[in-house]
């Protein structure tokens, strides 16, 4: 009574969900902030001032590093040039280790 019944593939090529596509999730983009922006916030409000409402960071504030210190030119890596330098810095290391184990 209970015989399984292989389906035609009319019917699966109607139950293919494979072919559906979902449609993307809305985000809502926020603006990135600067440094210049994150600055003025700091100094702003007093919220981020304490931590946890017992942690005084003013003193921490102060000797943040200033934006025109961080900021570092972008340099294109040559993964051939790169990895050559590396390795030969690696093997100088260890030549002078096995020199001193020598001595």
């Amino acid at each position: 009574a209970d015989i399984p019944v292989i389906p035609d593939l009319e019917e699966v090529q109607e139950e293919d969900l494979a072919m559906q596509v979902a449609a993307p999730p809305s985000v809502q983009v926020n603006r990135v902030l600067t440094y210049q922006d994150l600055d003025k916030d700091l100094m702003k409000y007093a919220a981020f001032q304490t931590l946890d409402g017992e942690v005084d960071l003013k003193l921490l504030t102060k000797v943040l590093a200033p934006e025109h210190e961080l900021r570092e030119d972008d340099v294109s890596w040559n993964w051939d040039h790169l990895f050559t330098e590396v390795s030969s810095e690696l093997v100088t290391e260890w030549d002078l280790g096995q020199s001193e184990r020598e001595d």
